[in-house]
């Protein structure tokens, strides 16, 4: 059994450093991208404050897929191009959104949604899922929340690899 209970004083540099290591342990020997990514996005649930959806979509043909997640029911599919996280896999870039309804196209599956980082997660240099994080608060996400997630999305690729077949 794993108990990772993140220390709400560290500094967020130290916090991802944190998840990142918590992550990697979890996914450690185990092969089954479903099973990564659900415990993946449970720790980011704990260890991220302000947080009303975390979670992931994967790459299917020229559309994300709704993956395993935390929050409230969630668009199942989403094309290329549309939305956040359309963006996000589209472009291959990570999209830090302060205010998603300034966003063109924003798909709004959840109204309580106001902020969003979307990273996508690459196996072999292609973005195979992306790391979709939505808060109530506007400008919750910052650049050093998007390095930390960019810093998980790697550490992850390995145990994602099946999702490229």
């Amino acid at each position: 059994m794993f108990d990772f209970r993140p220390d709400a004083d560290l500094p967020k540099s130290e916090l991802y450093r944190e998840l990142v290591n918590a992550a990697q342990a979890l996914v450690s020997g185990e092969r089954d991208p479903v099973a990564n990514m659900a415990n993946v996005a449970a720790l980011l649930a704990e260890y991220l404050p302000e947080l009303n959806w975390a979670g992931f979509y994967r790459v299917a043909g020229e559309e994300l897929v709704l993956g395993p997640f935390i929050g409230r029911p969630a668009c199942i599919r989403i094309p290329f191009g549309q939305g956040v996280c359309g963006a996000a896999a589209a472009d291959a870039t990570t999209q830090l959104v302060p205010d998603v309804h300034a966003f063109p196209g924003h798909i709004a599956c959840d109204t309580a949604s106001r902020s969003e980082l979307v990273v996508p997660v690459f196996v072999d240099e292609k973005v195979v899922a992306v790391i979709d994080l939505d808060s109530p608060r506007v400008e919750r996400f910052d650049r050093e929340d998007a390095e930390g997630v960019e810093a998980l999305a790697l550490a992850l690729s390995p145990a994602l690899a099946d999702l490229s077949s």
